[in-house]
């Protein structure tokens, strides 16, 4: 990622915004900023969802679009949960092929 900042940044824009139930902030952030640094980050799926947002709008209800940005959020959650993973060892595959050529 080229700036670990920014999905923090996003995700903690969309928190405020989904807390205050502010929908055209949380129409901007998907639409301009989630957009953005998906397309930055090689996530054409989830650049393309984040626009899906207003692009393919008017929405059923209210609710509707907040079960959307749920959605989106909890992709960037599993996104930001993955960076900070720590990296796997460098230890060797284990092997499922019998060695022992009496096993196979």
């Amino acid at each position: 990622m080229n700036n670990p900042w920014a999905l923090d940044d996003l995700l903690a824009d969309l928190y405020h915004a989904r807390k205050n139930g502010d929908l055209g902030r949380m129409a901007f952030v998907a639409y301009c900023d989630v957009r953005r640094w998906a397309r930055e980050e090689g996530r054409n799926v989830l650049a393309e969802q984040a626009a899906g947002l207003i692009t393919q709008s008017p929405h059923q209800s209210r609710d509707n679009f907040l079960e959307q940005i749920d959605a989106l959020i909890g992709q960037l959650e599993a996104l930001q949960r993955a960076k900070s993973a720590p990296p796997a060892e460098n230890k060797p595959v284990p092997t499922f092929w019998p060695t022992d050529p009496h096993m196979a």
